[in-house]
């Protein structure tokens, strides 16, 4: 017979495995990825991200994660995906975030032009 403790403690032992296997799988894919440029050289353009985020989304996919490039902000936008349906479960940062961000943008530019 079983009693509640050793289920959980079972059930915590077949979570644990989940966990390694999950981690050993991220880091064979960032094991694939390119070394981070060093802090002196000049900072990366948006055209130098497009190929690296399109080996990301072919490698990532298959999990529901997809990365990519605000062309208005330079910013990498994170979707996650319902691999099945292909809906947006969640995306970070948001749509409206993106868009106050823009605004922003276009105040603080009118702002010094009219301040120059």
């Amino acid at each position: 017979m079983t009693t509640p403790l050793t289920t959980l403690t079972a059930s915590q032992q077949g979570t644990a495995s989940l966990d390694v296997a999950q981690r050993q799988r991220v880091d064979k894919i960032l094991r694939h990825l390119p070394e981070a440029p060093d802090p002196g050289q000049s900072p990366v353009g948006t055209a130098d991200l497009v190929e690296p985020i399109q080996r990301i989304n072919g490698a990532m996919r298959p999990y529901g994660v997809e990365f990519d490039l605000d062309t208005n902000a330079s910013r990498v936008v994170t979707r996650i995906i319902d691999v099945e349906s292909g809906e947006v479960i969640r995306q970070i940062p948001t749509e409206e975030v993106l868009r106050i961000a823009e605004r922003l943008d276009d105040i603080v530019g009118r702002l010094i032009s009219q301040e120059a």
